[in-house]
């Protein structure tokens, strides 16, 4: 599990065996690359040793989108499966490589292609409308993709009287329906392990020590819902309080004047915002929130990714084509922003 201390700065733990300093593994990682006309994406969430490294950090989708339109004809993602799933979905000509395929996500492992088709049919006519995080095989039996940004502006784009099915998350589907006040969505029981495990006890001690500081919470958080309550009932300033996907996040920290900053998503996610801006100190709401699957990615892991060109994403053609129109509907309604 990443410390405080390594998310503070990529110089907090020894480098791999075979290298003297992170500097020499670091050239040796941009070499591989290099020799290989590979580009290196890294989500918020992982190591800030490869964020530090990877030649672009962000959301899982702004990466896949952005991996679509790079020069490199092999992309090596250091996030989770679903994430490089994307990515092989939007650049069906490129090589995707994730340094270890057995990343996987406790949120998209919540349904399967069986269910949703199973749920489709209790619900006929309805829109299917998924979270990106995601498989492709989900993503194909859906109508339309949405991210955290975008979630809400997704199902208002649904006529009002037509049935929605929201999955996987339901912490996302319950903030949407709020937003929206909708009465015919239905969302599935999906949680992704780390988001949930951030309480409303955990908000509320971060908040009770640190009374004056702002508030920054991931809408997959099980303490979502409880940040709205404490700011309806004054427990803390609505002004102070922002619901925001990653993307946003990183958007707000780079504005904020505030002293200090909490924030509920998982810990990697702090390395981006102390990076964005160094005026201000940011905390995790539960400093315990990281996700094993991101922390599978090592740095020997990307090295030996880029020296055997092991594993490689595929996704079939027929699923990829059917998938990459659920994520363009999503793209023409309005701009993606933070998928996370």
């Amino acid at each position: 599990m990443t410390t405080l201390a390594a998310d503070r700065t990529s110089d907090a733990s020894t480098p791999p065996t075979g290298f003297t300093s992170w500097a020499q593994w670091a050239e040796e990682v941009r070499a591989l690359a290099a020799s290989r006309n590979a580009v290196i994406l890294a989500h918020n969430y992982q190591l800030p040793q490869i964020q530090d490294v990877a030649d672009h950090v962000g959301d899982s989708l702004a990466l896949s989108r952005l991996a679509a339109s790079v020069s490199e004809t092999e992309i090596i993602f250091a996030g989770v499966h679903f994430m490089a799933e994307t990515a092989k979905i939007l650049s069906p000509d490129k090589r995707v490589i994730i340094p270890d395929a057995r990343a996987g996500c406790s949120l998209a492992d919540t349904i399967t292609a069986d269910q949703l088709r199973a749920w489709k049919t209790e619900h006929p006519g309805a829109t299917v409308v998924a979270y990106v995080n995601t498989t492709a095989e989900v993503k194909a039996e859906s109508d339309i993709c949405c991210t955290s940004s975008n979630a809400v502006e997704v199902v208002d784009s649904i006529p009002a009287d037509q049935e929605v099915l929201f999955l996987p998350d339901m912490f996302l589907a319950a903030h949407v329906k709020r937003m929206t006040n909708r009465t015919n969505l239905h969302s599935w029981l999906g949680e992704c392990h780390v988001h949930a495990g951030i309480s409303p006890a955990d908000l509320q001690a971060a908040v009770q020590a640190d009374a004056d500081a702002e508030l920054y919470v991931h809408p997959e958080c099980g303490c979502s819902t409880s940040a709205l309550w404490m700011t309806s009932v004054g427990d803390i300033p609505a002004e102070r309080t922002h619901i925001l996907s990653t993307g946003a996040m990183l958007d707000q920290a780079r504005t904020t004047n505030a002293r200090k900053v909490l924030v509920a998503t998982e810990i990697g996610m702090l390395h981006q915002l102390r990076r964005a801006n160094r005026g201000t100190d940011f905390q995790p709401v539960n400093s315990q929130a990281s996700c094993r699957f991101m922390k599978m990615i090592t740095p020997e892991k990307l090295i030996t990714a880029l020296q055997t060109g092991r594993d490689e994403v595929l996704v079939d053609l027929e699923i990829a084509a059917r998938a990459r129109q659920a994520v363009e509907r999503m793209v023409a309604i309005g701009k993606p922003g933070g998928a996370e």
